[in-house]
């Protein structure tokens, strides 16, 4: 089984929390179903849950090359030297990144509402760029944007090879 659920912000990438944080368990009511992967309490979209162990590891280990596409929202609008070292890789302090494909992107047309919704500064534009990454570090997305200067504010995963968040919106999940 494979379910493609729209995680919404906030919610950890587990079934159960002792604090009483929201997790998966408030939005997916099916047994045996673990993440292949992770996303971020802070971050958003499509996040995988199978019942199949071969599957699982294809998905989430880098060995496989599977590519992640993220839409993130950043602080300012990234010139093309930033977007291109962004394409050829970066050091960060866990090592170099494999190189990745990024592009800026309109805001994504019928996008929801966050809640709650990123802090907005008047004199301090945003852009969205669109991020595909064949590895998955910890917070790696959000780490690169800003080695390059430009935060992430927002950070919403689209699509994890073949699959595709489609129109779930936050919360819903359907099968794969």
């Amino acid at each position: 089984m494979l379910i493609l659920l729209n995680k919404p912000f906030g919610v950890l990438c587990q079934f159960t929390d002792p604090g009483g944080r929201p997790t998966l368990a408030d939005h997916v009511a099916v047994p045996r179903v673990y993440p292949a992967g992770r996303l971020d309490a802070d971050s958003e979209g499509l996040l995988l849950l199978t019942d199949d162990g071969a599957l699982q590891a294809r998905l989430a280990d880098p060995r496989h090359h599977v590519e992640k596409v993220y839409w993130v929202q950043v602080e300012r609008v990234p010139d093309e030297d930033a977007l291109a070292r962004l394409r050829t890789g970066l050091v960060l302090k866990d090592g170099p990144t494999r190189p990745a494909r990024a592009r800026l992107i309109e805001e994504p047309p019928g996008l929801w509402a966050r809640e709650p919704p990123i802090r907005w500064r008047a004199a301090i534009p945003t852009a969205w760029v669109e991020i595909g990454v064949t590895e998955g570090r910890n917070r790696q997305v959000r780490r690169m944007t800003a080695a390059v200067g430009f935060p992430a504010l927002r950070l919403i995963r689209v699509a994890v090879g073949a699959y595709g968040l489609g129109g779930l919106r936050p919360g819903e999940w359907r099968e794969g």
